[in-house]
């Protein structure tokens, strides 16, 4: 051991812990343990390689300097992992519990930044020795159990009942490619749409296709609420280095409904450095959220473009077609568990014309009505079905929405739907923009402020000025009149 002892490398952490701050010094420097100085170089064990690639990238400067401000002479500082026999807690950690009041010293600080850059996410080759680390400190499989749980997966979610159509093909065939567990394509494959179109079923059928084709795999489904919670909760366990590796040491990581860490900064922060982590690795990630990486609001710019760089698709709103589609195959099962129930002709295909916006509403309906009249003993016919479901039918009324006005919008004038809500104001966007704008006016219930907001944050007198301007040109110009007109059928069919 060179010229310190382990008293004054607990004076020393004292320093660094007015330095760093209560969490950075109880995430990073508490768990360093002091072995010795040799030729000017101070060598620490700590428990992982990650730990000692963020420590050495973020406060390998600090320390150097501290450790010459005590008298030693340094020039370069090693890391050594391995595990050893529990020693004393030294001073700094005493002080850490003493610097706060009772209450604090118990809980740790709401949302604290754990890494200060982009720059703390390792390389390709430094996440290869955590994973080396990891494996060798054979973490517990209780801890595993606590902190890496999926959600469970729902049984009637494969790839046998998800009915394809054009509105989710693309999806559907990403979704497909992803199962089958072979080299990364794409990586992350994030999927997004409005409710019940379909995000979460693909997203059970992967990870059901996977387990069978590719048992050997590290796969887990979580929503990112239960990312947040885990986050939280080894947070408040001082487990945050567990959290890390074990969330590192997944092969298929899948996160359903990501727009929900929108706002929470140390969640996002995690999730960004997880991410990087997983990538670098290739190991497969699968996200869906109910909008696209860029239209979500309050989501760090860094995740949205990481979120883009892979294969982003859309499961548009369901056609007729393939809501009949989904009808029929449900029929199917329904008649088995109810045998000899009549369906009349024509039903299935109102159904189909009525609930138009939400599958899983559509498919509740009829298992409503299956079960409706197997209760009364009646055949199910137009009557019966208009009885039965009033509420439903009454609640799925046509409802256009400013989503479906943009898309419709964008494809009628062949531009990207991000060019026409972002903030370029050439022509070719603005007046398609201001287009789709007139017709959230005319065509939904949202106010000006709304409309704004779903615009890229714009402010309700650009909507103004949009709207009226629109009105101007349809009077003066027969080719905007004409657009107008066939967006309006196309909206309205």
């Amino acid at each position: 051991m060179g010229n310190m002892t382990q008293e004054q490398w607990g004076q020393l952490q004292n320093n660094l812990l007015k330095t760093v701050g209560k969490n950075n010094f109880a995430t990073w420097i508490e768990p360093l343990e002091f072995l010795e100085i040799t030729d000017g170089v101070a060598t620490f064990q700590v428990p992982t390689t990650f730990l000692g690639n963020y420590v050495s990238q973020n406060f390998g400067d600090l320390i150097l300097h501290k450790l010459s401000e005590a008298g030693e002479d340094v020039r370069r500082i090693h890391f050594r992992v391995g595990t050893s026999a529990p020693r004393p807690r030294v001073a700094a950690t005493q002080a850490a519990n003493h610097s706060a009041s009772p209450a604090s010293a118990a809980q740790p600080v709401a949302q604290p930044r754990l890494a200060e850059s982009d720059d703390a996410a390792p390389t390709s080759a430094q996440t290869h020795s955590v994973f080396e680390a990891t494996d060798s400190a054979a973490t517990s499989q209780a801890l595993r159990e606590e902190l890496l749980p999926g959600a469970p997966l729902d049984s009637r979610f494969t790839f046998d009942t998800f009915f394809v159509g054009k509105p989710n093909e693309l999806a559907h065939a990403a979704a497909r490619r992803v199962a089958e567990g072979g080299p990364v394509t794409f990586n992350p494959l994030f999927l997004y749409g409005g409710v019940g179109l379909g995000k979460t079923h693909l997203m059970h059928a992967i990870a059901w296709e996977l387990q069978t084709k590719r048992p050997d795999l590290n796969v887990v489904y979580l929503s990112a609420e239960q990312f947040m919670y885990r986050f939280v909760q080894a947070l408040r366990d001082r487990k945050m280095m567990d959290f890390k590796q074990l969330f590192r040491s997944v092969d298929v990581l899948m996160v359903d409904d990501v727009q929900f860490i929108a706002g929470k900064d140390s969640t996002q922060e995690e999730f960004f450095h997880t991410f990087n982590a997983l990538v670098d690795q290739n190991k497969q990630i699968i996200i869906s959220a109910d909008r696209a990486p860029g239209e979500i609001k309050d989501l760090e710019e860094r995740i949205k473009s990481r979120l883009q760089c892979g294969l982003v698709v859309d499961l548009h709103p369901t056609d007729y077609e393939l809501r009949l589609g989904i009808l029929q195959s449900k029929v199917e099962q329904h008649s088995a568990q109810y045998p000899g129930l009549e369906l009349a002709p024509g039903v299935l295909e109102f159904l189909a014309h009525r609930i138009s916006t939400n599958v899983r509403v559509l498919e509740g309906a009829l298992t409503r009505l299956f079960a409706f009249a197997s209760l009364v003993g009646r055949p199910i016919t137009m009557e019966l079905t208009q009885d039965c479901l009033a509420d439903v039918l009454r609640a799925s009324e046509r409802k256009i929405t400013v989503e479906e006005i943009q898309r419709k919008v964008s494809e009628h004038y062949n531009i990207r739907l991000s060019d026409m809500i972002g903030p370029k104001r050439v022509r070719t966007y603005a007046r398609p923009r201001q287009i789709a704008m007139y017709l959230c006016k005319q065509l939904t219930s949202r106010s000006l402020p709304e409309i704004g907001r779903r615009f890229g944050g714009r402010d309700h007198t650009t909507v103004m000025h949009g709207v009226k301007r629109i009105e101007e040109l349809r009077q003066q110009d027969g080719q905007i009149a004409e657009d107008l007109e066939l967006l309006r059928r196309a909206l309205e069919a």
